[in-house]
């Protein structure tokens, strides 16, 4: 058990769900010290420094050498989080890993055989893994509730490249970050492989539907999972969605679960459903639809900014909410996706 005030480092803001937890961590006091941060772009490093009340350093080294720090938050481009977290690990700090994991399987390994090395925490920075809703929807499908589960399908989208700036950021550059698939429907990957465990085969298409592909090379992509006992799960991932509903549909040989408006982009412009999370249950058909109590949050910045306390909950109980293992399957999930889409046939993530 951690206790006493936790020193936090940064390494990058590129990826501004790091703003939000620094956000956040800022006013805890009692809890945190925001002390210093690297970023490779000088300019938006000092601008967040400024904000959140910490030392702007020149190089990492600034950062995993002060001993003020327990723990450095990675925020930068994907494909720098290999190296930072196996310098950070070897450095004796403890790591959380903004997603997706890595751009590879080998920097994955590499991550997994530091953190085995170096017997210091880690842990992926999973949102949908701290939401009441999708722990509810865990629970349910866990214990048994639902039965037997038939097909599970998962919508997670965002309306991002329809922004002229966007278009420009480094999410959009494949050296950086492979994809729009690879940077979001991580998310989606992560959350089937946490409620359902790890599937043994994957067919997609990943495709530039609207987006120049000399800007982008992925747009929007649906990839069905399949386990070994037969169950399926699909994933629709695109980042031209305005608006959507229904995220998440789970169906057994018991009942059915949906979870509407859980996202940005659902709650964006319609008006609040007035279930966010329902069951039904055959052998309660009578009821009809049970709402299982858990209010919609006011936004979708809220559920990114309940890491931060959420986190530090589980930082301090020494309990990692998303291991290197694990992060390490919904990397399989979209790369099998991405290979089953460049050579049109089912693949198995053995076989990756």
């Amino acid at each position: 058990m951690r206790t006493g005030t936790i020193g936090i480092g940064v390494l990058s803001f590129a990826h501004g769900h790091v703003c939000s937890y620094c956000g956040e961590w800022k006013n805890m006091p009692d809890e945190v010290k925001l002390v210093s941060a690297w970023d490779d772009d000088p300019a938006r490093g000092e601008a967040n420094c400024t904000n959140f009340g910490m030392d702007f350093v020149a190089d990492v080294d600034a950062v995993l050498s002060n001993p003020a720090i327990d723990l450095v938050a990675v925020g930068s481009e994907t494909s720098k989080h290999a190296d930072l977290v196996v310098a950070a690990l070897h450095a004796g700090k403890d790591v959380l890993l903004q997603k997706p994991m890595a751009l590879s399987l080998a920097d994955c390994d590499r991550i997994i055989e530091a953190v085995k090395a170096t017997g210091q925490y880690f842990s992926m920075a999973f949102q949908m893994r701290f939401d009441p809703a999708n722990l509810r929807i865990r629970e349910l499908v866990q214990d048994g509730t639902l039965g037997d589960i038939v097909n599970l399908r998962r919508r997670h989208s965002l309306n991002a490249l329809f922004s002229p700036d966007f278009l420009k950021a480094w999410h959009v550059k494949p050296e950086y970050n492979m994809g729009m698939w690879m940077d979001d429907a991580s998310h989606a990957a992560d959350f089937i492989y946490w409620v359902l465990g790890r599937p043994v085969s994957v067919m997609a298409e990943v495709e530039a539907v609207l987006c120049d592909i000399s800007i982008t090379p992925d747009d929007t992509g649906i990839a069905i999972y399949k386990w070994a006992d037969r169950k399926l799960a699909t994933l629709l991932n695109s980042s031209l969605h305005w608006v959507g509903e229904n995220t998440v549909e789970v169906y057994g040989s018991k009942g059915v679960l949906i979870q509407n408006f859980d996202d940005a982009v659902s709650m964006r412009t319609l008006p609040p459903s007035p279930q966010h999370l329902k069951l039904f249950l055959e052998a309660e058909a009578e009821k009809g639809w049970q709402d299982q109590g858990i209010p919609i949050p006011p936004g979708h910045g809220s559920r990114i900014q309940a890491v931060a306390a959420g986190f530090l909950k589980d930082y301090r109980a020494g309990v990692s909410r998303c291991p290197a293992n694990e992060g390490r399957v919904s990397i399989e999930m979209i790369l099998g996706a991405y290979k089953s889409a460049a050579e049109g046939r089912r693949i198995n993530l053995d076989d990756l």
